[in-house]
């Protein structure tokens, strides 16, 4: 199927020139907020275990997109999302799915860092915890230590492990969510500007962390930044006024995109 650009930006980018099985599909997703409607018949693929980036300009619908992909727009009065949204081929939006196995199927890493009132440990341990995915104190240890390990922090907070995790640095506290994130074993990880309250060396250390967990994970993530965007991620869709404008492969996409608003919101001209 050859890629079309058009206004209203139904895009699905063909699976094979990514070489991946797709993980989650969005067919004609709406989204209202009232009466205002804020994205249109978006069409998009997520390819597994690559880090897909969404991109446009403030307002433009990507957040709304990702958050769509575990329903936490249903915690939005007034929301109304449409289309469908699949994953692994299951409807996510079927009124008899457990919405809480969702989110711990897909899981959620939010633009500002936000571990829980409570240790270090007990944050990662939380999840496994709620969802019984551990039959003992000798399991629960042993998934708190991986996810730590896989977060990047565990050398870093192997001794304090039972101190409050808001003691903890801006960037440490990020890889703690990341950490508490992937504890219950998420198949999609849904990133939210998660650099944006971060320093230029804390940011670096998520994004070597992003590179090493799509090998596990498939990785959604939403970026203000073009360069955070070309850095990490295989696949890069391009959103405005709430609609997918263009998708492919993240070096095509920045080096001769087919839309000329892809153009000028990469060069700068708007955004």
């Amino acid at each position: 199927m050859n890629q079309t650009i058009v206004p209203a930006a139904s895009v699905l980018h063909p699976t094979a020139a990514f070489a991946r099985p797709v993980k989650m599909r969005g067919e004609k997703v709406t989204v209202h907020y009232g009466a205002k409607q804020a994205l249109f018949e978006v069409n998009l693929e997520i390819p597994e275990r690559q880090v897909t980036a969404l991109i446009g300009p403030s307002g433009c619908g990507k957040s709304t997109f990702l958050r769509c992909l575990n329903r936490m727009n249903d915690t939005i009065e007034g929301a109304r999302v449409g289309g469908m949204i699949t994953l692994d081929g299951e409807d996510i939006y079927d009124p008899t799915l457990d919405v809480v196995e969702l989110r711990a199927r897909v899981g959620m890493v939010f633009q500002k860092p936000n571990p829980f009132p409570k240790s270090i440990f007990d944050n990662v341990a939380y999840g496994p915890r709620i969802h019984g995915l551990a039959r003992s104190k000798s399991d629960i240890e042993e998934i708190v230590v991986t996810s730590l390990r896989r977060a990047g922090l565990f050398e870093e907070v192997k001794d304090r492990l039972h101190e409050a995790g808001t003691g903890l640095s801006g960037g440490q506290q990020q890889r703690l969510c990341i950490a508490r994130a992937i504890a219950v074993s998420p198949e999609v990880i849904l990133m939210d500007e998660p650099c944006s309250a971060l320093d230029p060396i804390a940011t670096a250390k998520v994004e070597e962390l992003i590179d090493e967990l799509r090998q596990n994970y498939t990785i959604v993530i939403v970026t203000h930044s073009m360069q955070q965007a070309a850095r990490v991620s295989q696949i890069t869709a391009m959103f405005h006024l709430g609609n997918l404008v263009e998708v492919g492969p993240t070096e095509k996409m920045f080096q001769n995109p087919d839309d000329k608003r892809t153009q000028d919101y990469i060069t700068g001209r708007f955004g």
